[in-house]
């Protein structure tokens, strides 16, 4: 089919279901609504298009009627049958859902009330986790589930049902308000628990704000601690690297992130760079904002890196470094470096680096502390495999191709690089092109493009996908890697690595000329990165659809 993605931005899941539709044959465009000044432009885009369907796995402006009455339309919405209103998920997280679900419907001229072509219902975690996680694992893995039935009943012909028509598997659904920034507003006298809670459900927009030694701030990335200090709620009581603890009515708040909130909100930055915890103790942080993780299975040791939306800081990438050096320490024989469930890594953190008084040179320092943890993983003794756990993008896939072998979940999207104004380290000269040969590895980093872990598995990029589900992927990943582990097996694959860089320029030149590249266009600002930068940081809407997105 000639299928339009009516979307408000190329996000994450856009690009998941974007990938899956090309990866099955159709005819895929995309169009920015947001990139219209009137609704008639609009009209006519989708006119000149001419698609069989439009889908909106993503989509916060109101479709013209002139559309959605002459093409059919579907939005994915993230809410179970009978849900209503644009902060769906925010209320879920919120109310302690222990079920939710996503939705795919006609779009009609009342907002999510149109016929239902699909409906997918998933368990929630046990503990609230935040919303852009929640988004990019289980409501990506339900509103994928969407698309397919769509495709089939509009492939067989079958009409969707009204909703009054469906079984509504979850209780208690209807029309819910959009809820605001204030809405989210912290009370320090209230559990800890409950805070968590509400910043989850904020994360990563709007923040939950508060007030923190005098200030007004919003939070993130934060967890719930029974801990008690005996400290006046609000009061900063300890940190950890960069997370800071706050007392609470009851139990401790641990905060990853935070930002400046005037009339405007700043940039998210590591919690301790907004607020002042250096007279505080140090204290052990909640397993579930700890950075680094490491466990040991016999032969095999497992690292894991935790980043904030997958963007590692100068510092962070030298712990990082570290945590890696102590773990190839070990007497395994494979080491296995993975993220977490609902990320892995983006690259250079691009929120740090705007927030510093000379960004270029912040810049500058995070591209070499990430090349360097590029290099231990390249020149490691042992055999070293990635995981990709979840999307990476830039950057992070490319310090995961540093290594001898490179898995992914299924459903994971890999963007190699993003329209950033930069050239790109991390040793892609060198590690992209031994994997892909060196024409498709101009083509991907010329057209930055996502591809879905399947299609980078095809063209050998990686080295296999595991299953979607993450328990059963770690279940597999922990196979492949005693696999690998097997005196006879490991010995080929390490014999393999030592002829491939055997064969390679020093990892030195490739790091040397790609730094080169990086200098002029951290310091000369040669592809506009400043700009950009900003853009992306401020999530600007794009003047027009990349010409690169639409219908070829």
């Amino acid at each position: 089919m000639r299928i339009l993605l009516l979307v408000s931005a190329f996000n994450g899941l856009t690009q998941r279901v974007w990938c899956h539709l090309r990866e099955h044959g159709h005819d895929v465009g995309v169009e920015l609504a947001g990139t219209f000044d009137e609704p008639r432009d609009l009209v006519e885009a989708v006119e000149s298009a001419a698609p069989d369907l439009i889908l909106c796995p993503f989509l916060k402006h109101r479709v013209p009627e002139q559309v959605w009455r002459r093409y059919p339309t579907v939005i994915v919405h993230p809410g179970p049958v009978g849900d209503r209103g644009p902060s769906s998920l925010d209320h879920a997280i919120l109310d302690g859902r222990e079920q939710w679900g996503v939705t795919a419907l006609s779009a009609v001229e009342e907002m999510d009330a149109g016929p239902v072509w699909a409906s997918n219902v998933f368990d929630m975690p046990a503990e609230p986790i935040s919303k852009a996680a929640l988004y990019n694992s289980r409501v990506a893995d339900a509103a994928m589930a969407c698309v397919d039935e769509v495709l089939r009943k509009v492939d067989s012909g079958d009409l969707p049902l009204d909703a009054d028509q469906c079984l509504r598997v979850v209780a208690d659904t209807g029309e819910r308000p959009l809820l605001r920034r204030k809405d989210f507003e912290l009370d320090w006298a209230e559990p800890a628990e409950e805070l968590a809670r509400r910043v989850a459900a904020a994360d990563s927009a709007p923040g939950a704000p508060a007030d923190v030694q005098g200030r007004r701030v919003c939070l993130f990335d934060a967890v719930a601690s029974d801990i008690e200090t005996g400290a006046t709620p609000g009061t900063v009581v300890g940190h950890n690297v960069d997370a800071v603890a706050i007392a609470c009515g009851s139990g401790t708040l641990w905060v990853g992130y935070a930002a400046v909130l005037t009339e405007r909100r700043g940039t998210k930055l590591p919690a301790s760079r907004v607020i002042d915890a250096s007279r505080t103790p140090y204290l052990k942080v909640p397993d579930a904002l700890a950075e680094t993780s490491y466990v040991r299975d016999e032969h095999v040791g497992y690292l894991t890196l935790r980043s904030y939306n997958g963007a590692m800081y100068s510092e962070q990438c030298r712990r990082f470094t570290t945590a890696v050096e102590k773990a190839l320490t070990e007497d395994t024989r494979v080491l296995v470096v993975r993220g977490t469930e609902h990320a892995f890594s983006n690259g250079i953190h691009l929120g740090v680096i705007d927030a510093a008084p000379d960004p270029a040179a912040e810049a500058w320092e995070n591209i070499w502390a990430i090349d360097e943890l590029c290099l231990v993983l390249a020149n490691a003794d042992q055999l070293t495999v990635t995981a990709f756990t979840a999307n990476a993008g830039a950057g992070g896939v490319m310090a995961g191709l540093c290594t001898d072998v490179t898995v992914a979940r299924d459903g994971v999207v890999l963007n190699p690089y993003y329209d950033m104004g930069i050239f790109g380290s991390e040793l892609h000269s060198w590690a992209l092109p031994q994997r892909v040969g060196e024409q498709r590895a101009d083509m991907l980093l010329h057209r930055k493009l996502p591809i879905s872990a399947a299609e980078a598995d095809r063209i050998g990029m990686i080295s296999g996908v595991g299953p979607r589900d993450m328990a059963e992927f770690d279940e597999w990943l922990g196979e492949t890697a005693r696999g690998y582990a097997e005196p006879a097996t490991l010995a080929t694959m390490l014999a393999r690595s030592a002829e491939l860089r055997a064969r390679s320029k020093p990892l030195s030149y490739h790091q040397t000329v790609e730094l080169a590249e990086m200098a002029r266009d951290f310091f000369d600002d040669r592809n506009g990165f400043a700009d950009l930068r900003r853009r992306f940081l401020t999530k600007a809407a794009p003047e027009v659809t990349p010409a690169k997105l639409r219908f070829g």
